[in-house]
């Protein structure tokens, strides 16, 4: 493992590498180098404009696949966010390969990731800092449900455009907290329409948010997976759950609900999440604009 700098900024390559050439896109600010996709990500500036820099192929230390695949799964991934449109999606501004590298450069998105697993070792370190997922749980109803509204929107875009979200979850959000604007900034897994498991149990996504399909080998992926990923998401949204009921998710290869004493809205919209996470595919919500309907029913006291 290498230890590498560039600009004012430190990180970790699994190789010595020389990434000076990426002051041409301006001066660098921020370094994300701890990803499973292999990529390593920059936010620079140039001429007073923020710009997020997606590289592939640099060999990162958390990388699940080769930097070959790395840039292959890169390539394929960014049609999709100009095929999606959507005003909350993070805009591609351009992409090119250069010399064994290959480059992506969207509009920079302010605002702190809600799952920044790069910074999980600072908050064990210093209890005194709130990570931005402890931050967005803390806030108001009427702000977490305006983040419901851009979620159920965003994914009635997908569907409509003919895909299905994979790997979509908490991770994959940007919210601003001065402005309360949420921006989704990873669709980089998301799937044609049909889609299937072709992978089996290790199926992309995280164990606190997929459902049962995401798990079986041969299993149809549908908009009624995202109808259980979106009830996972806001019952981690406004409900309440311990660590080991977090942890019981990872051991059991499976959501559970939170109490419905330890729920932060009506029962109303409690019972409407029950159906959205259903085991059986055919019991949920059939559409994200069912479930949308239903929802907003639900809490129209809010």
């Amino acid at each position: 493992m290498y230890q590498c700098k560039l600009g004012p900024l430190t990180f970790k390559l699994r190789s010595e590498q020389d990434l000076s050439w990426i002051l041409r896109y301006g001066s660098p600010f921020q370094v994300i180098d701890e990803t499973g996709s292999g990529c390593i990500c920059f936010g620079v500036e140039k001429q007073g404009v923020k710009y997020f820099l997606k590289i592939a192929g640099a060999d990162t230390v958390s990388a699940e696949v080769s930097p070959a695949e790395s840039i292959a799964m890169l390539q394929q991934a960014l049609p999709l966010y100009e095929r999606i449109s959507h005003p909350n999606l993070i805009r591609l501004v351009g992409h090119h390969p250069f010399e064994k590298y290959y480059v992506s450069i969207f509009d920079w998105a302010d605002g702190e990731c809600l799952f920044d697993h790069w910074n999980f070792d600072a908050y064990e370190q210093n209890p005194s800092l709130i990570s931005p997922a402890d931050r967005f749980k803390s806030l108001p109803v009427s702000k977490k449900l305006k983040t419901a509204e851009v979620l159920f929107s965003f994914l009635e875009a997908v569907s409509k455009s003919g895909y299905v979200a994979v790997d979509f979850y908490d991770g994959s959000l940007i919210y601003n907290f001065p402005t309360d604007t949420t921006t989704i900034c990873d669709v980089d897994l998301f799937r044609k329409k049909p889609a299937q498991n072709d992978i089996g149990e290790n199926f992309y996504g995280t164990k606190r948010l997929k459902a049962p399909e995401e798990y079986r080998l041969g299993a149809n992926l549908d908009e009624r997976t995202n109808v259980y990923t979106l009830g996972a998401m806001l019952f981690d949204f406004f409900g309440s759950f311990r660590p080991e009921e977090i942890a019981k998710r990872y051991q059991e290869n499976a959501f559970s609900p939170c109490p419905s004493e330890r729920w932060g809205l009506n029962a109303a919209g409690y019972t409407v999440l029950l159906k959205a996470v259903t085991k059986e595919p055919e019991r949920r919500y059939q559409t994200i604009e069912a479930f949308h309907a239903d929802w907003n029913r639900a809490l129209s006291e809010y």
